[in-house]
């Protein structure tokens, strides 16, 4: 569902947020616990609460909360989670207030039985679907648009549950990832677009399925492949069934997941290793935007492999000129104004030492509306540095993601109104330079197969046209 406004507590650094991670396993004894760590291997995916639903095989059994995965699942509390197999859910509120009522799974039953889902995404057509479900009789228990697909299938006139979970998804357009839970299943499903990862993988004879595969790595399960876009995967105890849940005719990976979201000592996305294609990026952007300078630091943590990747390639010294205190949480009491910059200064520290009087290239992943950026450099000059040069390495983000990522309208977009040498004023940088389209898809590996859109405006799945002024207005 679509809303106005920003998040009553938006985290301190105004960047792009986290959509949502998704983690399951069938077939293992201690399923609850193999889904507890996979969801904190998935944490960055999502911080505003988490759950796990499982099955015995004759009932399903949901624990879920408001926070952290280390702190909501408490041994006690996974004791009450029996059952073989199970599905878990980090949330990150694209659509639907940040409210215990939108923590996934959502566990309804309806006529065939318990259904456990978890979704990460975004529909697009979520508002039209949603008023029509409400005419015709549902009730909905959540603001999050992922309880539209439960309507759908509820709805459905399908002889069975993979026909009418098939039937539903074809009623609905945007970005899924799903995992749904049954008494005796678990389904994997991918949109036709393969806009977020999803892969499967193997542990102890048991089948596993994640947003990312570091959440494998922590397990010790092996990667076996991703989940097809538009391909419905149903794991039984009759093994693997694959059906074509949705006809695919074009790929769009979201390239901001390989530039920002996964974790960079993930694979995704067909194995595309982020860390690598992210220092990539830094030497591409190197080769276009070179300048003479002492040093090269990254803006922590996600500028780190591109910052090493422009070092590589411009010859210039690498170094940690800002510090990351990694124990914020999500909200912080802020002093008065008697502390300037107080919310870049509760995670970033300069170095001053190591600053004082060297010209600085500074790379981030991306500027969106640009006041983290100014206070970052205003931090670095107060640290005593003669120049600060800004090299992001991704394009000027203009435009919002309807997909499943939490970005600023369109209107707070800095990049979506301003030229670069406005923005460089407005940052009070001595340079400032972002990686080109054309470089950005240079280092990617089947560039046709990604989504550009916060680049380039061109989306590719179409908004329904009585909404599209509505998603411009509004983030999701």
């Amino acid at each position: 569902m679509i809303r106005p406004g920003k998040h009553a507590n938006r985290p301190l650094f105004q960047t792009p947020h986290e959509e949502c991670g998704v983690f399951g396993v069938y077939g293992h004894s201690e399923s609850a616990n193999l889904t507890y760590l996979g969801l904190h291997a998935l944490q960055h995916r999502g911080q505003e609460g988490a759950g796990i639903c499982t099955s015995d095989g004759k009932q399903l059994h949901i624990e879920k909360a408001m926070g952290l995965v280390a702190d909501i699942f408490s041994e006690k509390r996974l004791k009450r989670l029996p059952g073989y197999s199970a599905i878990g859910h980090n949330r990150y509120s694209t659509a639907g207030v940040s409210a215990l009522k939108n923590v996934q799974p959502i566990v309804v039953n309806f006529s065939l039985g318990p259904m456990a889902i978890a979704h990460n995404g975004n529909l697009i057509n979520a508002v039209s679907l949603r008023s029509a479900l409400e005419e015709d009789g549902a009730i909905f228990q959540s603001n999050s648009d992922s309880e539209v697909i439960v309507h759908l299938t509820a709805h459905s006139k399908g002889g069975d549950i993979h026909q009418r979970i098939i039937s539903a998804l074809n009623q609905v357009k945007g970005a899924y990832s799903l995992l749904i839970l049954l008494e005796k299943e678990m389904i994997a499903i991918r949109d036709p677009f393969g806009v977020r990862p999803l892969s499967l993988g193997e542990f102890d004879g048991a089948h596993v399925v994640a947003s990312e595969t570091c959440a494998f790595d922590l397990i010790g399960a092996k990667y076996i492949r991703d989940v097809e876009p538009g391909e419905m995967l149903v794991i039984s105890e009759r093994g693997t069934e694959s059906f074509r849940a949705v006809n695919s005719t074009i790929k769009a990976h979201c390239v901001f997941e390989l530039i920002y979201f996964a974790r960079p000592d993930s694979n995704i996305f067909g194995g595309i290793n982020v860390n690598q294609i992210r220092k990539a990026l830094g030497r591409q952007l190197a080769r276009e935007a070179r300048i003479d300078a002492d040093l090269v630091i990254p803006v922590p943590d996600s500028g780190m492999p591109a910052a090493i990747g422009y070092s590589e390639e411009s010859e210039l010294p690498f170094d940690l000129g800002l510090i990351r205190n990694h124990y914020v949480g999500r909200t912080f009491i802020e002093p008065k104004q008697s502390i300037r910059h107080f919310g870049v200064k509760i995670k970033l520290n300069p170095v001053r030492q190591l600053l004082a009087g060297k010209r600085l290239i500074a790379v981030d992943d991306s500027i969106v509306r640009g006041t983290t950026s100014k206070k970052i450099v205003k931090m670095l000059r107060e640290g005593g540095s003669k120049e600060v040069h800004m090299r992001i390495s991704s394009p000027r983000t203009i435009g919002p993601c309807f997909y499943g990522i939490d970005t600023p309208t369109r209107q707070e977009l800095i990049a979506s109104s301003h030229l670069n040498e406005e923005i460089r004023k407005y940052i009070t940088a001595d340079s400032l330079s972002y990686l080109s389209i054309e470089g950005l898809k240079r280092v990617l590996p089947s560039p046709e197969d990604f989504c550009y859109a916060c680049f380039d405006n061109l989306y590719p799945i179409s908004f329904p046209d009585e909404h599209l002024h509505q998603m411009e207005l509004f983030s999701v």
